[in-house]
């Protein structure tokens, strides 16, 4: 029987999980594989754990300029937000920006969002077992991103769940519960951009007036160079952290909890061992590689993988294949909260490591102790639904039981 071809642009392949095999194959038989689009056109799947931190290390030969993720042409046309962003910006400038987001992300901060997600998430657990479940992607797992976006922000609940909204929107753009599939996708990812610009414009308004002890506030007072930072660049850094906070956290909660249900003796050792904890959140974040792959432009000719790679052509970094090479975990296809060493990438490594990963570590950990906790362990109570995407791997609809009078009804029933 024919094997089906590698796609890896198709949003379905992934859905249907189809990803992993595909993603092996290539693992295993041709690392640095070129994937063609159509003629002449196409670009590079790394998906070894070598050949991807090699490029993820190398910010001399490689450029984050070309944007994020795939789309439209597969050559590295600029992004418009190259220069500005910082997910999309290389050295010098890069290390500067970095320099002056990373109050946000800083012990004091990271204390601070501490304590308002720990207020969030016991609030929605408490209601689901009231209730006897709920839809954990929608009622509980977004609480840990709205508690970031609160304390970072200084923004109310209602608002950072407006602006979740609308990166799930960005994110979500071939997933039909978020946007008529009839629509330009370009368009639609405009138009929710524009949207997520006017949401920090009207804080920036505000901001100016009434200053406080958020981020908005303290880059309008940034410099950079010597001058003042410019409102693109507030903005797209802005949105820059909001899309990387808001997706990541809550769909690597919704991962974690399907795996803990779908392992249950790792499920009962967490229960039974506060100490498991740390490397638990390890385990779930390699399992779930919310972020199936970023982007890279190669700045001149350079080989990875006994590959010539030729200037201008785009790679694309396969981490949650990376967090499944043999080479690199023991038995990468189970599930071990107890694994180490566990040298996963997901969340990248080297320069663009991701700023926000111990403010995630901490989300994290809060929401996983306290479904260790609770008095009974969650089952599924219905289908999961797959966010409709190959750059993130997303929980749209997640419901769960916890025993009691009745139970909420799934968002997609």
């Amino acid at each position: 029987m024919t094997e089906p071809a590698i796609d890896l642009t198709d949003p379905d392949r992934f859905v249907r999980g189809e990803h992993h095999a595909m993603l092996a194959r290539l693992r295993e038989t041709d690392p640095v594989h070129w994937h063609a689009t159509g003629p002449g056109s196409g670009f590079w799947a790394l998906t070894g754990y070598d050949e991807v931190a090699q490029v993820y290390l190398d910010h001399t030969d490689f450029s984050s300029e070309s944007g994020p993720m795939l789309g439209g042409s597969f050559r590295s046309e600029r992004d418009p937000s190259a220069g500005l962003m910082m997910v999309a910006t290389d050295l010098p400038r890069h290390r500067m920006i970095r320099q002056q987001l990373h109050w946000a992300f800083s012990q004091d901060m990271i204390r601070k969002v501490a304590a308002q997600v720990t207020t969030l998430v016991e609030a929605a657990i408490d209601r689901a077992l009231a209730d006897g479940g709920c839809d954990f992607s929608t009622d509980v797992a977004t609480e840990l991103p709205a508690g970031a976006v609160m304390a970072v922000m200084g923004v109310s609940h209602r608002d950072a769940h407006e602006l979740i909204g609308l990166t799930r929107r960005m994110i979500g753009f071939r997933d039909p519960y978020f946007a008529d599939p009839t629509e330009d996708e370009r368009l639609i990812l405009a138009m929710t951009q524009a949207d997520i610009f006017e949401f920090f414009a009207e804080v920036l308004r505000d901001r100016r007036k009434n200053p406080g002890d958020d981020l908005v506030s303290r880059l309008l007072g940034a410099e950079m160079n010597g001058r003042p930072w410019t409102e693109d660049e507030i903005l797209y850094n802005c949105m820059n952290i909001a899309v990387g906070g808001n997706e990541t956290s809550s769909y690597t909660a919704c991962s974690g909890l399907e795996a803990l249900i779908g392992h249950p003796e790792q499920y009962a050792a967490l229960r039974a061992d506060p100490h498991l904890l740390d490397s638990a959140v390890n385990e779930i974040l390699r399992w779930s590689s919310t972020n199936l792959y970023v982007r890279r432009g190669a700045l001149r000719d350079v080989e990875v993988g006994g590959r010539t790679i030729r200037r201008g052509d785009v790679l694309t970094l396969w981490n949650v294949s990376a967090n499944r090479d043999a080479r690199q975990f023991t038995d990468p296809g189970t599930f071990d909260l107890a694994r180490t060493p566990n040298r996963h990438l997901s969340y990248g490594t080297g320069l663009h490591r991701c700023i926000g990963a111990m403010l995630a570590q901490t989300e994290l950990s809060i929401l996983f102790r306290k479904v260790a906790d609770l008095p009974t362990a969650a089952r599924l109570a219905g289908p999961v639904q797959r966010l409709r995407s190959n750059f993130i791997n997303g929980t749209t609809s997640l419901p769960v039981s916890f025993g009691g009078p009745r139970q909420k009804e799934a968002r997609h029933a």
